[in-house]
């Protein structure tokens, strides 16, 4: 990826904080980072411009010793069996009572809000959002979920001001994101 189309991603992902005044979105009420940590399959999204045309992706979260988090985003070009690309960012806990309210880097100085909005019991599923209510990903441990599951989901958003007409499903292969990744990308992940 050129550099400066990057830049200028981060950029309008950045701007997306800049947008007109609404309520705050609810975050969950406690988010345990452990067992939060590890591959999360991206089911759906509002997809910011790096995003567009991305299949079989995943979130990869690692909690660091400083508290920090390391996130790979792991990602195919068009279809799921384009090589595998992946992007870095780290994370860092806004919020440490809740652990829910996120600060993500991409490219410094540039950080972004990253509101854990929804997670279930199990940390099955999540759904992350953005205070713009531009952006959203709605995620599982799964490359799949279920229509209802989905749904119901997609109805919680809309509640919380979110147009689920712009929310699109990411298509994902069943076993999971395979692939190696493009020369000069980055390592591939351990199954």
């Amino acid at each position: 990826m050129k550099p400066a189309f990057l830049l200028a991603s981060i950029l309008t992902f950045a701007a997306c904080s800049t947008a007109p005044k609404r309520p705050p979105l609810e975050t969950v009420k406690s988010v345990d980072l452990p067992r939060f940590m590890g591959s999360w399959y991206v089911i759906g999204t509002i997809p910011w411009a790096v995003e567009r045309n991305n299949v079989g992706t995943m979130d990869i979260y690692e909690l660091r010793k400083d508290g920090k988090i390391d996130i790979r985003y792991v990602f195919h070009k068009k279809s799921l069996d384009a090589p595998r690309r992946e992007m870095r960012a780290v994370g860092r806990v806004v919020d440490s009572k809740s652990n829910a309210e996120w600060a993500v880097r991409f490219i410094w100085p540039f950080e972004a809000p990253y509101l854990v909005i929804g997670l279930s019991g199990d940390y099955g599923n999540c759904v992350i959002g953005h205070p713009s209510r531009d952006l959203v990903w709605i995620m599982s441990r799964k490359p799949t979920m279920s229509d209802p599951e989905f749904n119901q989901i997609l109805r919680d958003l809309a509640k919380n001001g979110y147009d689920p007409k712009r929310i699109v499903r990411v298509p994902q292969r069943a076993g999971g994101a395979i692939g190696t990744p493009e020369p000069g990308i980055q390592k591939p992940l351990k199954p």
